[in-house]
Protein backbone atom coordinates (compact mmCIF):
# COMPACT_ATOMS: atom_id res chain seq x y z
CA UNK A 1 0.00 0.00 0.00
CA UNK A 2 3.16 2.23 0.70
CA UNK A 3 4.34 1.85 -2.64
CA UNK A 4 1.46 2.90 -4.22
CA UNK A 5 0.73 6.00 -2.28
CA UNK A 6 4.54 6.71 -3.77
CA UNK A 7 3.68 6.11 -6.90
CA UNK A 8 0.42 8.53 -6.71
CA UNK A 9 2.60 11.51 -5.45
CA UNK A 10 5.03 10.96 -8.16
CA UNK A 11 2.39 11.14 -10.82
CA UNK A 12 0.78 14.31 -9.16
CA UNK A 13 4.39 16.01 -8.93
CA UNK A 14 5.78 15.23 -12.36
CA UNK A 15 2.00 16.07 -13.83
CA UNK A 16 2.56 19.16 -12.12
CA UNK A 17 6.00 19.82 -13.37
CA UNK A 18 5.04 18.61 -16.77
CA UNK A 19 2.09 21.39 -17.14
CA UNK A 20 5.03 24.15 -15.64
CA UNK A 21 7.19 23.08 -18.07
CA UNK A 22 4.87 23.23 -21.16
CA UNK A 23 3.46 26.40 -19.98
CA UNK A 24 6.84 28.14 -20.09
CA UNK A 25 7.74 26.72 -23.27
CA UNK A 26 3.90 27.99 -24.71
CA UNK A 27 4.96 31.42 -22.82
CA UNK A 28 8.23 31.43 -25.05
CA UNK A 29 7.02 30.12 -28.35
CA UNK A 30 3.16 31.64 -28.57
CA UNK A 31 3.14 34.71 -30.75
CA UNK A 32 1.15 36.95 -28.92
CA UNK A 33 0.18 38.42 -25.83
CA UNK A 34 -3.04 36.58 -25.39
CA UNK A 35 -1.96 33.41 -26.19
CA UNK A 36 1.13 33.70 -23.75
CA UNK A 37 -1.37 34.63 -21.54
CA UNK A 38 -3.63 31.66 -21.73
CA UNK A 39 -0.62 29.49 -21.58
CA UNK A 40 0.78 30.81 -18.20
CA UNK A 41 -2.75 30.44 -16.41
CA UNK A 42 -3.22 27.30 -17.51
CA UNK A 43 0.19 25.89 -16.72
CA UNK A 44 -0.11 27.76 -12.99
CA UNK A 45 -3.55 26.46 -12.43
CA UNK A 46 -3.21 22.77 -13.21
CA UNK A 47 0.79 22.97 -12.32
CA UNK A 48 0.98 24.43 -8.93
CA UNK A 49 -2.48 22.53 -8.43
CA UNK A 50 -1.14 19.17 -8.81
CA UNK A 51 2.44 19.78 -7.06
CA UNK A 52 0.07 21.10 -3.85
CA UNK A 53 -2.08 18.04 -4.03
CA UNK A 54 1.07 15.79 -4.11
CA UNK A 55 2.35 17.75 -1.31
CA UNK A 56 -1.09 17.15 0.25
CA UNK A 57 -0.99 13.49 -0.38
CA UNK A 58 3.01 12.99 0.75
CA UNK A 59 1.99 15.26 4.15
CA UNK A 60 -0.98 13.36 4.89
CA UNK A 61 0.54 9.82 4.52
CA UNK A 62 3.86 10.01 5.84
CA UNK A 63 3.43 13.18 9.04
CA UNK A 64 -0.43 12.13 9.54
CA UNK A 65 -1.07 15.38 9.18
CA UNK A 66 -4.08 17.08 7.71
CA UNK A 67 -2.62 20.09 6.02
CA UNK A 68 -5.67 22.76 5.45
CA UNK A 69 -3.43 25.42 4.41
CA UNK A 70 -2.37 23.01 1.12
CA UNK A 71 -5.86 23.09 0.66
CA UNK A 72 -6.68 26.17 0.88
CA UNK A 73 -3.84 26.81 -1.14
CA UNK A 74 -5.14 24.51 -4.10
CA UNK A 75 -8.44 26.18 -3.92
CA UNK A 76 -6.70 29.99 -4.25
CA UNK A 77 -4.93 28.61 -7.45
CA UNK A 78 -8.21 27.52 -8.78
CA UNK A 79 -9.64 30.67 -8.04
CA UNK A 80 -8.15 33.08 -8.81
CA UNK A 81 -5.25 32.16 -11.88
CA UNK A 82 -7.78 31.92 -14.42
CA UNK A 83 -9.30 35.17 -13.21
CA UNK A 84 -5.54 37.08 -13.56
CA UNK A 85 -5.35 35.66 -16.82
CA UNK A 86 -8.29 36.93 -17.80
CA UNK A 87 -8.43 40.14 -16.61
CA UNK A 88 -4.96 40.55 -17.82
CA UNK A 89 -6.33 39.91 -21.40
CA UNK A 90 -9.26 42.02 -21.34
CA UNK A 91 -7.02 45.00 -20.11
CA UNK A 92 -4.23 44.21 -22.75
CA UNK A 93 -7.18 44.41 -25.57
CA UNK A 94 -8.79 47.29 -23.69
CA UNK A 95 -5.48 48.99 -24.46
CA UNK A 96 -5.02 48.15 -27.85
CA UNK A 97 -2.61 45.49 -27.56
CA UNK A 98 -2.73 44.12 -31.43
CA UNK A 99 -3.23 40.54 -32.07
CA UNK A 100 -1.13 38.10 -33.77
CA UNK A 101 -1.21 38.02 -37.58
CA UNK A 102 -1.92 34.22 -37.43
CA UNK A 103 -5.14 35.30 -35.50
CA UNK A 104 -7.96 33.95 -37.60
CA UNK A 105 -10.96 35.51 -35.83
CA UNK A 106 -11.58 37.86 -33.47
CA UNK A 107 -15.18 37.58 -32.00
CA UNK A 108 -14.28 40.68 -29.25
CA UNK A 109 -14.02 43.38 -32.39
CA UNK A 110 -17.35 41.81 -33.73
CA UNK A 111 -18.87 42.63 -30.25
CA UNK A 112 -16.95 45.90 -29.67
CA UNK A 113 -18.39 47.20 -32.97
CA UNK A 114 -21.95 46.73 -32.19
CA UNK A 115 -21.44 48.37 -29.09
CA UNK A 116 -20.77 51.52 -30.53
CA UNK A 117 -23.57 54.42 -31.63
Amino acid sequence: MLSLIKIVISFFLIAGTFFIFSGTLGVLRFPDVYSRLHAASKASTLGVSGILIGSFIYVLSEMHVFSGKLILGILFVLMTAPVAGHMISRAAYRTGVPLSDKTVFNELEKKNSSNTP
